[in-house]
């Protein structure tokens, strides 16, 4: 793996226990954090990508930037749907509370966050990762981070992460086990105003969808197939998503295949 775990300087216990316990998950080399710089450690094991352990949380130092957890949009999107605003992603899910989703490509899990905040108490949202540094990351971040709103702690509490490639667990699944299953690859063409997500295209699992596993998610649903894709992308088509959601001038659509039709 092409990673090494280190800390912060002056490392606390709990910093160096938490970097233990992470470089073991990872089976990944520990460098506990002397006078040394990053560049440093990055030219002493000739790795690009360093995970560090901080006080807010680990931190995937990557070429393309810093990536650590934070609610990023979902915040501002459940403001929204507070005050009454429509959210793309939850109609095209046709989502309600007490729904199950089973999010495949759950990244930072701005997504799923949104999802469990509207899908509430009694509902639920699972979450599925490929990439190891990625799942340790959003993992931590769902179980620790606080918010102001106490709604939106709550939601990222109930989120399930499980490291896992949905090509590998969706057939493991038995039929119609969850209301909604969805997916967010890693668009064939980055979005140019995505420039914070640039670090995520150095540790995320770059495979396109195919269409076996579009057929199996369509297996596992009750209700409603989603694809998160660029406006535009000839992806949906190809993968069979005909029914398209999203606003006029949005940069981002969201394909829909309905179980029953």
């Amino acid at each position: 793996m092409n990673l090494i775990v280190t800390t912060a300087h002056n490392p606390s216990a709990q910093m160096k226990t938490d970097a233990a316990e992470l470089a073991r998950k990872l089976d990944a080399p520990l460098k506990i954090r002397g006078s040394s710089s990053l560049a440093a450690i990055r030219q002493e094991y000739t790795v690009d990508n360093l995970l560090v352990v901080t006080k807010r949380g680990p931190v995937a130092s990557t070429p393309g930037g810093e990536y650590f957890f934070h609610l990023h949009l979902a915040e501002l999107r459940i403001k929204n749907l507070i005050s009454g605003k429509p959210d793309h992603m939850i109609s095209a899910m046709g989502l309600t509370p007490g729904l199950t989703v089973l999010d495949c490509t759950l990244g930072l899990a701005t997504d799923a966050i949104v999802a469990s905040f509207v899908a509430g108490d009694t509902g639920k949202v699972f979450g599925l990762e490929a990439a190891a540094v990625i799942t340790v990351i959003t993992g931590l971040g769902l179980q620790r981070f606080v918010s102001d709103n106490n709604e939106i702690t709550a939601a990222l509490r109930r989120i399930e992460v499980k490291h896992a490639d949905f090509n590998q667990y969706l057939p493991t699944l038995p039929a119609q086990s969850f209301d909604i299953v969805f997916f967010d690859p890693m668009f064939r063409a980055p979005l140019a105003s995505s420039s914070s997500l640039k670090p995520l295209r150095f540790l995320a699992d770059h495979r396109p969808l195919d269409r076996l596993a579009i057929l199996e998610a369509c297996r596992v649903a009750k209700r409603r197939v989603v694809m998160k894709e660029s406006s535009g992308s000839p992806e949906f088509a190809r993968l069979g998503f005909s029914e398209l959601y999203g606003g006029k001038y949005s940069s981002v659509q969201y394909g829909v295949i309905a179980m029953g039709g």
